[in-house]
This record gives C-alpha cells, structure tokens and sequence, in this order.
C-alpha cells in the first residue's frame, strides 16, 4: 500500500554540544538526514521533512543532494512545539500528503534503510507503530500490548516496575492514517512538563477510543536514534560494518577490516586490496587497486595501480598503470603509467607513461593568488628536489637534473640543470670549528 514519508527534523539536538545541526553531522561522509532521506525515497515518491531550527542551512544541504526535492513544511514551534506538533497545521489541521497512509520518521535515524522500512509500507494496517526490543532500555518508552495490538505507550519516567520490565520498546516510527490525524490531532494537549504535544500522547488517545494500532516488530540497530557523539561514534561504526562488509562480498580483500575507514560514495571494481588503516572517502572508484597501509583516497579514481604506504590521494586525481608510493600527495592529478616512489607533492597537473618522478620533486602549483597547471610528457626522469614552477610543459624524453628550480621553457631530449655551480672553501670547517 501506498505510503507517504514525513521525517522529523526541527529540533535543536543539544546534547550533541555542538553549533552544528544535529540532524547535519556526518556519518561515513554523508548528513545524517540525507540517508534517512535516501531511504525515504527508495520507499515513496512523496515525502516531507518538518525543520525549524536552522531550517535555512538545512534546506540548502537537502536542495544541494536532492534533484527530486522533499517537500519542507517549517514548524511553528512555539504555537505548536513537540513531535505532535510537527504534524500540525493551523488550527491543529494534520499536514497535507498525497496519500492516505503517513509513515513518521526521525531524522536522528541514520542506520534506516528501505528492507527496514518496507514491513510499514506493505502493512494492510492504517495505524501501527513500531516496536523493538534492547538489552539496554534506558531511555525508552514502554509499549503494552494485549491480543496483537498497542494498550498503550507508557514513558520511562511514568513506568511501574512491573512495566519497566517489559522488552517492547516504542522505536518511534508511527503509520498513521489521514483520517485518525483529523480525528485525534486537535485532541492533543501540552499538559506535561515539556508542554509540548507528544506522538506518544496522540497514540494514547486514539487507542482509548478503540483505535487498532498494531505492532509492527522491527530490529533495533535498524531505528537506534542519535542524540549525542557517543551514539553517533556507535552508528557510524555499525555502518562501517556493513560497507565493509559489502566490499568483501564484492570481492575486496581487507587487511584488518575494523582499522579500515569507508564512505557510502565509494565503489569498487574487481581486483582491490585495503591494507590496514587505509581511508577511502567520497566519491572514489578503484579497480585492480592496491592502497597499501595507512594511505588516503579521496574523490579519485585509482586503476591498476599501487598506492602508498601512507600516500595522500586528494579530490579529483586520476591514477592509471601507476605507482604512488609512500609520503606521496596528489591533487587534481591525473598519472598514466607514472613512477613517484617517494616524498612528492603533485597537484594540478598531468604526467604522461614513462615519466619518473624522483624523491622530493614538487609541482609549485599556487602563486598565492591562482592555480596553475603542470604538463610533463612521456619518458621525463625528474631528478630529486626539484621543484616545478607552474605554469609549465615539459616535453616527451626530458631528463631534469636533481635540485633543479625549473621556470623556463625547454627542448625533447633536452638535459636541463640550473643549479649555482659548487663552491669548496680550503680549510673552510675549521674557521668555525676548533681542530680536534
């Protein structure tokens, strides 16, 4: 049955302590909104986000990663604060979907995913909520059942003993009809504490009036919420844990996976080795890659190639029948059949097959004010410590000679050196030094 998605996401999130939306930290590279959001979408074509705090930053994140665009509703949190409040227009009037049935979402909910969802979309139920059971229940809500349906949704604070003990957790996903919105929304009051309108409370009520809601069983690491860094470490690695594991069974050969950092953005060909440490993040694509230990991809596409140990692969460089090797940066790079063993920087440039580049060779890409491009061509062996002043093409079948500023123009098969010739002062050691 039809469904649509509206996620919850005005609120402040303050035990994240941190300035930045709590719905905007990252987990594997992405927001955490815009995965709840990815699998909202894999499930229905009509879904709603609820903001207020920040709601312009927000928005901006959801319109920058959404070509089809959720519709955004902002909350009126001070005539209509809380959860229950989120689905409030004026006068208490539901939000308008465009079908029937509305599946409600937190937007603190990183680990959802569309096999999650899809037990609340094929449900014949019009109302139903979701349950799950933790080892730890601190800090949820008790769900009382009799004959396949909710009695009622009690909180921690207001639990007995006797229902504290019990393992059937409120997961705070809801399916609610249009029509039991209409009937029970104006219903809500802010009678409590917080004074605000709670979704708990609405269920209370509908369920008072004879109102089915079934349970629907769902699996906790699925729906577990972030509130502070402590849960957003804990779901990150949960999510590590499943890219990983779907690299292996695409064929990627990890060296200790645990120590191996993934974002959601990279995918791979056949034929790729990760030794420990390794960190892939953005939009990355290799194929029959080695990144050997403790190297970093970003954004890049490596093939046939070897990198590292410890290289640095910045955004948008381009690696192909290459060898990078350790303490190696590039950016905006593009190598095709390239040797730099060692202790180099190369950014924006391109080297052609054949080329070596020596230990401590630097393309000086930034004047201070712009960048500028580095061309060297087939077969150039730079000689180590030089420096490359862009911009600047360097011919096929060079030889660049060790400790070389290069600035000029120069001929194929030229041997090219400037360097200031040697000096050696006689006896020059001991003006400064006693003989021993």
């Amino acid at each position: 049955m039809a469904v649509s998605v509206v996620i919850l996401a005005a609120g402040k999130g303050t035990r994240m302590r941190s300035k930045l939306p709590k719905v905007l930290h990252k987990i594997c590279g992405q927001e955490m909104l815009l995965h709840v959001l990815e699998s909202a979408f894999s499930v229905s074509e009509d879904v709603h986000v609820i903001l207020h705090h920040e709601h312009e930053l927000i928005s901006q994140v959801i319109y920058k990663h959404f070509k089809n665009r959720p519709t955004i509703h902002l909350q009126n949190a001070t005539q209509y604060p809380g959860t229950g409040g989120a689905l409030m227009q004026g006068s208490k009037a539901p939000l308008q979907t465009a079908h029937n049935r509305l599946l409600v979402l937190n937007a603190d909910m990183p680990l959802v995913s569309k096999e999650a969802l899809m037990p609340f979309v094929a449900s014949q139920e019009a109302n139903a909520l979701g349950v799950f059971s933790l080892e730890n229940k601190s800090g949820y809500g008790r769900v009382c059942l009799s004959g396949g349906k909710v009695t009622s949704i009690v909180e921690e604070k207001d639990a007995s003993a006797e229902v504290l003990a019990l393992d059937t957790l409120n997961a705070g996903v809801y399916l609610f009809s249009q029509e039991f919105l209409k009937e029970f929304l104006p219903k809500l009051d802010k009678n409590n504490a917080q004074a605000e309108y709670y979704l708990t409370q609405l269920v209370g009520l509908g369920v008072q009036q004879g109102v089915r809601f079934a349970p629907i069983f769902v699996n906790a690491h699925d729906f577990l919420g972030v509130n502070s860094q402590s849960e957003l470490a804990a779901a990150e690695n949960k999510m590590l844990d499943k890219l990983r594991e779907q690299a292996m069974q695409a064929g990627v050969c990890m060296h200790m996976p645990h120590t191996i950092y993934l974002e959601k953005g990279v995918r791979f060909g056949q034929g790729c080795v990760l030794e420990q440490g390794v960190h892939l993040a953005g939009a990355c694509y290799l194929q029959e890659a080695h990144i050997k230990a403790h190297s970093v991809v970003e954004s890049s596409h490596i093939e046939n190639s070897s990198i590292g140990p410890l290289a640095h692969i910045r955004p948008n460089s381009k690696i192909i029948n290459s060898h990078v090797g350790n303490f190696v940066e590039t950016k905006s790079a593009y190598l095709n059949g390239v040797k730099a063993g060692h202790l180099s920087y190369l950014g924006d440039c391109s080297i052609a097959s054949g080329t070596n580049v020596g230990a401590g060779v630097i393309t000086c890409n930034y004047n201070g004010k712009s960048k500028h491009h580095t061309k060297i061509g087939h077969n150039v062996f730079i000689g180590s410590d030089s420096q490359l002043v862009a911009p600047l093409n360097i011919p096929d079948n060079v030889l660049i000679a060790a400790g070389s500023t290069i600035t000029e123009p120069m001929q194929e098969g030229d041997l090219v050196l400037v360097r200031p010739p040697q000096v050696s002062i006689s006896k020059g050691y001991f003006k400064f030094f006693k003989k021993p």
